[in-house]
């Protein structure tokens, strides 16, 4: 039996756009009743692919389904004077609005944090932007690729003798959107023991940024500048160790270390290997405790990784898993979708969902959740929303009769 969820009973309306729609969605998978607010015609992230069989039309966008699942979705343009009563209105219902506005444009809208604490006086605002709302780059605008260059990753992504490379997926929107969610938590948990609402000002730079992790120590302890090395591992005396290993049909992982736990695993890995008749006299006698990746010369590494490479080029990646499960080894399979779609972990967690698609009359398959939890419902609850799909649903909820809404809607006010 599936538990209540978190956050039943509280609303957030989300201004933002792609800038900030995870945030939204995280709060909606808690039990939020998230309201996402668009443009009349709907949000200009609409056009923002992949799309659903190439066919560039707003209601088709998965990127818009990907990241604006269980929300409610209405039109409303709060520039005009009776979109700006309505959004009020909204405001009095609300404990959350998530916005990713240029600083200082919400302000000239009319709904600065200051006037929305007039409005409710608890409320939690919460703002995604490049940069933040304060500093010397406050006012920039930014893509990913610009803002995952300026928190330091790229300088970190890619091959040594070769330019920066970006990552497929944007990803300083992700980053930060959880940070916000986070955020807006601990904000909402203030508001409960003080009555106290307040502004969270997310940075997508510094959220980005703050994934530097192990290469701040590095140039703090070492004065070392930890660069790109591609799909290898670095030491303090600039040696390189293969940690991603081409194989039959795609790629796996697996790392050398040192120590007894490392030897264990190195050693069950020539003993596979001379099995499959691809173990060579190094290999078979080299005592491995002795490895040691800080110490390790280059020339060393080099004479144990190629006959290493060599084997795993004639594996699968479902055999280099069986192997790791049977024999001990530390090798994982590089995933793709298609492994994913039918991974049995995942199946047996019941993360994938089939949700409805009706613009394309398709169903497709969906992350269910994003955790599980013994007392919670933390599922995904409804498919993101066409354009306006709510606007009947939400105005009768402000009060406001189906005529109003109609009069609205040929005004151009949602």
């Amino acid at each position: 039996m599936q538990g209540k969820r978190m956050l039943e009973g509280y609303r957030a309306l989300d201004l933002t756009d792609e800038k900030g729609f995870l945030c939204g969605k995280i709060l909606a998978e808690l039990g939020v009743d998230v309201i996402k607010v668009e443009q009349p015609g709907g949000d200009f992230s609409r056009k923002v692919g992949p799309f659903w069989h190439d066919e560039a039309d707003p209601e088709k966008s998965l990127y818009w389904f990907s990241y604006n699942s269980s929300k409610r979705g209405i039109t409303l343009d709060p520039a005009k004077e009776d979109g700006k009563r309505i959004f009020r209105d909204l405001v009095k219902t609300a404990d959350f609005v998530i916005e990713s506005f240029s600083p200082g444009d919400l302000d000239r809208l009319g709904f600065g944090y200051s006037e929305l604490r007039r409005i409710r006086k608890d409320i939690v605002l919460i703002s995604i932007t490049p940069f933040g709302q304060k500093g010397p780059y406050s006012r920039y605008q930014a893509s990913d690729l610009i803002l995952m260059g300026m928190a330091g990753e790229l300088f970190m992504t890619g091959d040594s003798d070769s330019r920066p490379v970006n990552i497929g997926i944007p990803q300083a929107c992700l980053h930060a959107g959880a940070d916000a969610a986070v955020g807006a938590m601990l904000a909402h948990h203030h508001r409960r023991k003080t009555g106290e609402g307040q502004h969270v000002d997310v940075s997508m730079q510094q959220s980005a940024a703050w994934f530097l992790a192990q290469t701040i120590p590095h140039w703090e302890l070492d004065k070392l500048i930890l660069g790109r090395v591609g799909t290898f591992r670095t030491s303090s005396r600039g040696t390189l160790q293969r940690q991603v290993w081409p194989c039959k049909d795609g790629f796996i992982f697996f790392f050398m270390i040192g120590g007894q736990q490392g030897a264990k695993t190195c050693r069950q890995l020539v003993k596979w290997m001379d099995e499959m008749g691809m173990a060579n006299e190094f290999l078979l006698t080299y005592e491995w405790e002795r490895f040691d990746m800080a110490t390790a010369t280059q020339e060393l590494i080099d004479k144990i990784s190629q006959p290493i490479a060599g084997f795993f080029r004639t594996c699968t990646k479902k055999e280099a898993l069986d192997a790791a499960m049977s024999r001990n080894i530390s090798i994982c399979p590089l995933m793709g979708m298609q492994d994913l779609i039918v991974d049995p972990n995942l199946a047996a967690r019941e993360f994938w969902t089939q949700m409805d698609f009706p613009a394309a009359n398709a169903t497709i398959p969906y992350p269910r959740q994003f955790a599980r939890s013994s007392e919670n419902d933390l599922t995904t609850r409804s498919r993101a929303p066409q354009i306006g799909e709510h606007n009947a649903e939400v105005y009768t909820e402000l009060g406001l009769s189906p005529e109003k809404i109609a009069e609205l809607k040929e005004s151009g006010v949602i």
